[in-house]
């Protein structure tokens, strides 16, 4: 954002109360995608919020919209554009900024006496991971938006996270819920970007393992399914040999996908 890093880094109570007043429907609904997801880019947004323009306004409107919700403090776009296989070309990545980040807060119920400060700008490889949770997320949004199934939950970290039962938590990159009808999939997933050592990966897998040996129970009291999300057909074969190698068990816990099926691949269990 233009002259961003010159201003305040606070807003004012009036300054959030006007927005409160000004903030249109659309406006509404991107403030709480993004505090739930943390990070969109104008085209994961466009699905979103977007999806009932056509053409050239499409993209017009979005551009409009998000430039005033940005001057108005309400998102921070990021400083540096990205890319990946879900993203296609290069596109900007937009956080909520200070006003964003209070509107959230009272849009969800939470009243605070004192308002966040603006969000710092986060490393590259930071923003494609959060994007990659995005992208679950949006493809989710517009699997529900075709019928008959319902997103009943979808949380990020650190709001996706569970209690161990060991006094610590255990850390999905995001937590859902998908229904059809009266029936429920709970899901743990792990956004993996193929920069992780297998090693570490198995010992996710074991620390999953050993809560769910315990007993313990995610937020809708089931054992969650546990995903990894992959960029490419290879990762995914390379994730698929690891989990196969895993203790008896596993087989009905862990799953893999790449990440342009995975919402795809949630919907075709939640129908077996």
């Amino acid at each position: 954002m233009s002259g961003a890093g010159s201003r305040p880094l606070r807003v004012r109570q009036h300054h959030v109360e006007w927005l409160l007043d000004r903030l249109t429907e659309r406006d509404r609904r991107i403030v709480l995608a993004l505090a739930r997801v943390r990070l969109l880019t104008g085209p994961q947004l466009e699905r979103l919020a977007f999806s009932n323009l056509s053409g050239r306004s499409q993209s017009v409107v979005r551009w409009r919209v998000l430039k005033r919700l940005a001057d108005w403090r309400v998102l921070l776009p990021l400083g540096r554009r990205v890319g990946g296989s879900a993203l296609g070309s290069t596109v900007t990545a937009y956080a909520l900024d200070t006003a964003g980040l209070a509107l959230a807060r009272l849009l969800a119920g939470e009243d605070r006496q004192r308002l966040p400060r603006r969000p710092g700008v986060p490393g590259e490889r930071f923003v494609r991971h959060v994007l990659g949770v995005s992208e679950l997320y949006v493809s989710l949004v517009e699997t529900e938006r075709r019928g008959h199934l319902e997103l009943v939950d979808f949380r990020a970290e650190p709001d996706a996270w569970l209690p161990d039962g060991l006094g610590s938590w255990l850390k999905p990159d995001a937590y859902l819920v998908m229904a059809a009808g009266q029936v429920e999939d709970c899901w743990a997933v792990e956004v993996d970007m193929a920069t992780e050592h297998l090693p570490t990966l198995k010992r996710k897998c074991e620390t999953y393992l050993g809560f769910y040996q315990r007993g313990q129970l995610g937020p809708h009291g089931v054992m969650p399914r546990v995903l990894f999300v992959v960029p490419d057909e290879q990762r995914r074969e390379v994730v698929a040999e690891m989990l196969a190698g895993l203790s008896a068990g596993a087989e009905s816990l862990f799953y893999v996908a790449m990440e342009r099926e995975a919402a795809s691949f949630i919907v075709e269990l939640l129908h077996k």
